[in-house]
């Protein structure tokens, strides 16, 4: 066999690989540096639409960058993700631009991938300041202030509320930084009102968690007043909740993300607000960041630590 064929072989055998975790797509340059974006859950509305602006943004700069997309199936499959993150290795990637399902358990693959040359961005969910500084490690967070982007939400929410009344807090996958940012946005928010939050607890980023989860608050706290969510999979089972225990109305529901499903729960009061982070927009402010440090040769080291976007209030 022939080296160009053996090359091909295993391309193609890699390619089966990535195809037997995730969905690749793969938008192709020739000779242009080849970037990987991997995702987390791509059945969540939130990494469909960041892939959506990430394609978008390549086939407009087609001459400029090859982009290969990839994500995992479910939020907490980082298993999946460190496999991906090997493959794309495989594939000679020139970048990373990950959104990582897990903080720290990400951190020694993609180590591995900036030591062989490959420039590493982190958007979505900041990767753990500590596990980073024990492998002497920096990677560009490329994303908003998630903090202050909950306590938006938190602060209109407040305006709602009294002195002494009870809120729950539903929690997305608690090893992520993004999540216990949100966290502790809203409670920033809820301490500012003097509202007590009765519980906090994890709803997996997933909408049918996030309803068993907001149901059980409920039945636990028939008095709660309002449920604050993470994101807005979420919400969405926290509003079915609130309807089924009959308190549509009653209990004020705010989220994160700004998916499409969530606006018509926006405009007809079933979802107080939410925090855009304006996620067609991640992916390529992570993207461009990628490409500006291999346009200027830049190693890893160079790289600045923090990039923040914008994160805005939405409600009705």
């Amino acid at each position: 066999m022939t080296r160009p064929t053996r090359r091909l072989a295993l391309h193609t055998l890699a390619a089966g690989a990535a195809l037997a975790i995730i969905p690749l797509q793969s938008a192709h340059a020739a000779g242009a540096p080849r970037v990987a974006l991997i995702m987390k859950s791509l059945a969540n509305e939130f990494f469909q639409t960041m892939q959506d602006g990430a394609k978008v943004h390549q086939k407009e700069h087609s001459a400029d960058y090859t982009l290969i997309a990839n994500g995992i199936k479910d939020e907490t499959d980082t298993a999946a993700q460190i496999k991906i993150v090997q493959q794309m290795l495989v594939e000679k990637v020139d970048a990373i631009v990950i959104a990582p399902a897990d903080s720290k358990a990400l951190v020694p693959v993609l180590k591995e991938a900036a030591d062989k040359g490959v420039i590493v961005v982190n958007i979505d969910n900041k990767l753990d300041d500590a596990a980073l500084k024990e492998k002497g490690f920096v990677v560009p967070f490329v994303g908003p202030d998630n903090r202050k982007g909950a306590k938006l939400a938190g602060d209109f929410l407040g305006k709602q509320l009294k002195s002494g009344d009870k809120v729950g807090i539903l929690e997305g996958v608690s090893t992520t930084f993004n999540a216990q940012q949100r966290t502790a946005g809203f409670q920033d928010a809820m301490k500012a009102v003097g509202a007590t939050v009765v519980g906090v607890q994890s709803g997996q980023w997933e909408m049918d968690k996030g309803n068993t989860t907001a149901s059980a608050m409920l039945r636990e706290h028939p008095d709660l007043k309002a449920l604050l969510c993470g994101n807005d999979n979420m919400a969405l089972g926290a509003v079915a909740a609130v309807k089924t225990a009959g308190k549509a109305g009653k209990v004020l529901v705010v989220g994160y993300d700004n998916i499409s499903a969530i606006k018509p729960m926006l405009a007809d009061g079933r979802v107080l607000a939410t925090a855009d982070q304006f996620a067609a927009k991640q992916a390529v402010f992570g993207i461009e960041t990628a490409l500006k440090a291999i346009k200027e040769k830049k190693t890893q080291k160079d790289l600045q630590p923090v990039v923040e976007t914008q994160v805005v209030l939405v409600k009705k």
